[in-house]
C-alpha cells in the first residue's frame, strides 16, 4: 500500500512521504489564491473550491480564511454556510452534509498520534538516513441542518448527527445525537431542540 492508501484506510501513515506532500503543497496554493480573492470574484472562487475539494455543493459558500491539509479528502454538501478562518485537518475523510452552518474560527482535525513519546518523534530510516514520523486518522462527519458555532474544535473519528446544534467554543470529542443543543469542553449533551425553540413564532 501507497502512505495514502494508508492513511485514507486509517492505518498508520508516514505524513513525510514525498506524495503526501506534494499534494499538500497543491492545496496551500489552491488555498492562498482562494483567500487572496474578493467578494466579487465569485465565479473564481467556486472554481477554485470545485478543483480543490472533493466535492463542493450547490449554493454552498465559503467565507476566506481557509484551510486545509488536502483538500480533495473534504465533501461538502449544498446550501452550506462556512464563515472566516475555518482549518479542516482533512488526513481521513471529512463530509459535511446539506444545510449545514459553521460559524468563524472553527477546526475540524482527523489526524491522531501516539501518546507514547517513542512513538510519536520522528525517527531516522537506517538504510536512507531520512527522517520521518508516523501518525494515523480517523474521519470526521457532519450530518444535514447541523449548526456549529463559532471557536468549535472537532476531534477525530466524531459525528455529529443531524439537526443539532453545537454550542461556541466547544470541544467536540465525542458522537453527538440528532436534535440536540450540545456545548462544553468536553462537549456534552444540554438538551433537546423542540418546537418550543423556535423563534419565527415567538416574533409573530
Amino acid at each position: 500500500m501507497t502512505e495514502m492508501e494508508k492513511m485514507l484506510a486509517n492505518q498508520l501513515y508516514d505524513p513525510t512521504d514525498a506524495q503526501l506532500v506534494q499534494l499538500r503543497r497543491l492545496a496551500r496554493n489552491k488555498m492562498m489564491e482562494f483567500n487572496h480573492l474578493n467578494d466579487d470574484e465569485l465565479p473564481k472562487r467556486k472554481e477554485i473550491l470545485q478543483s480543490l475539494l472533493g466535492h463542493f455543493g450547490k449554493d454552498s459558500f465559503i467565507e476566506t480564511g481557509l484551510l486545509l491539509d488536502y483538500g480533495c479528502n473534504t465533501y461538502i454538501g449544498d446550501d452550506c454556510f462556512i464563515n472566516y478562518n475555518c482549518t479542516i485537518l482533512d488526513c481521513a475523510k471529512v463530509t459535511i452534509k446539506n444545510n449545514v452552518f459553521i460559524g468563524p474560527n472553527v477546526s475540524l482535525y482527523t489526524p491522531l498520534h501516539s501518546l507514547v513519546p517513542s512513538e510519536r518523534n520522528m525517527r531516522i530510516d537506517l538504510k536512507t538516513g531520512r527522517k520521518y514520523d508516523l501518525e494515523y486518522c480517523k474521519p470526521i462527519t457532519i450530518e444535514e441542518n447541523v449548526w456549529i458555532a463559532g471557536n468549535v474544535i472537532i476531534n477525530p473519528g466524531v459525528t455529529i448527527k443531524k439537526n443539532s446544534v453545537i454550542g461556541s467554543g466547544s470541544v467536540v470529542t465525542h458522537d453527538i445525537p440528532e436534535g440536540v443543543l450540545a456545548a462544553g469542553n468536553p462537549c456534552r449533551v444540554i438538551r433537546k431542540i423542540t418546537k418550543e425553540d423556535c423563534v419565527e413564532d415567538i416574533q409573530q
